[in-house]
C-alpha cells in the first residue's frame, strides 16, 4: 500500500527563530486535527496559555470568518500538501484590537510575493483570486487576553477541486513560486508574523496602515455592504449605514483600519466585525 511521503516540516529551525521572542514557545505538527484554532483555545480556556504553533497537515473542522466553514484542500499532488494550515496562539493585550487581522495580512503579503493583494478584512487574493485566509479569536483567562490568529494559504491546486462549493475562485502560491511547498512557506512567514503582532501590540495598526492601502484590493472599487445581522446585537447600528445593503467606493482604510467607503450619503466607516464586503 502507497503511503503518502513524510513532510519534512523546519521546527527546530523555526523553534530557534522564535523562542528568544516568545519565552515559553512551543511548536506542535499534528497529522490532521478538527480545527487548530479551536484546539488552542481549547487549551487556552484550560489555563495553557504559552505561546504555541499548531500546524496541521490536514484540518476536518476549519472554520472561517463569521462561522463559516472553511474548505480545506485535502488531497496531495506528488506527495506535497495543497495547503498550510495553521494557528498561532498567545498571550496578547494590545491597546486596541482595532486592525489586526489588517496587519497580520500585510505581514503575510509581504513575506510571500509583492504580487500578493489583501481583500478587506481578512483575505489574501492574487488575480482576483483568494489565495488564503485569517481568522482571529480571542479569549479572556483570569484577566489575560489570548489570542490565536488561524491562517491557511493554498500552495498548489488540488486534485478535484470543485469551484461549485467555493465562495470566491481559488489561487495558489505556486502560480507565482513554482518552488513553494508548505513547510518553506511556513518558515516564511512564521518569523515576520511574530514580530508584526510584537510591534501591533504596542502601537496598533498605525505603522501598517501605508502598507495596508498600498495592498488593497478595493481601492476606488464599487463594493457592496451587507450587514451580517447574526454577528451583531440588536443595539448596535453602524458609522452612517442603514440596516440591509448599501454601495459605495472604497477608498483605503484609516488609521484604525475602518474601511472608507463613499456613499451618497457620504463618508463612512466600516468596522470589520460588522459588514462583509463584495467588490461589485
Amino acid at each position: 500500500m502507497h503511503r503518502p511521503a513524510v513532510i519534512q516540516w523546519p521546527a527546530e529551525a523555526i523553534w530557534e527563530q522564535v523562542a528568544p521572542l516568545l519565552p515559553g514557545f512551543t511548536i506542535e505538527i499534528l497529522p490532521e486535527i478538527g480545527s487548530t484554532n479551536t484546539e488552542l483555545m481549547r487549551r487556552a480556556k484550560d489555563g495553557k496559555l504559552e505561546p504555541t504553533l499548531l500546524v496541521a497537515e490536514h484540518q476536518t473542522a476549519g472554520r472561517g470568518r463569521l462561522g463559516r466553514d472553511w474548505i480545506a484542500l485535502t488531497d496531495r499532488v506528488d506527495n506535497a500538501l495543497p495547503m498550510l494550515t495553521f494557528s498561532l496562539g498567545l498571550p496578547f493585550s494590545p491597546a486596541s484590537w482595532s486592525g489586526l487581522s489588517l496587519a497580520v495580512g500585510v505581514s503575510l503579503a509581504s513575506s510571500l510575493d509583492p504580487s500578493i493583494q489583501l481583500k478587506w478584512p481578512n483575505d489574501l487574493w492574487l488575480k482576483e483570486r483568494k489565495l488564503g485566509g485569517i481568522l482571529i479569536e480571542t479569549t479572556a483567562i483570569n484577566n489575560q487576553r489570548y489570542v490565536v490568529i488561524g491562517i491557511g494559504i493554498n500552495i498548489l491546486q488540488a486534485k478535484q477541486l470543485s469551484t461549485s462549493v467555493l465562495r470566491t475562485a481559488p489561487a495558489w502560491l505556486q502560480e507565482i513560486n513554482a518552488q513553494a511547498q508548505a513547510a518553506s512557506t511556513l518558515a516564511q512567514v512564521i518569523t515576520p508574523l511574530v514580530h508584526t503582532l510584537q510591534l501591533f501590540e504596542t502601537q496598533g495598526f498605525a505603522p501598517f496602515q501605508k502598507s495596508f492601502n498600498a495592498l488593497d484590493a478595493l481601492h476606488n472599487r464599487t463594493v457592496l455592504i451587507q450587514n451580517n445581522k447574526e454577528s451583531m446585537a440588536d443595539s448596535v447600528q453602524l458609522q452612517g449605514i442603514d440596516q440591509g445593503i448599501s454601495q459605495g467606493l472604497a477608498q483605503g482604510v484609516d488609521i484604525s483600519g475602518a474601511l472608507i467607503v463613499l456613499t451618497v450619503n457620504g463618508r463612512q466607516l466600516v468596522s470589520s466585525s460588522e459588514v462583509s464586503i463584495k467588490a461589485v
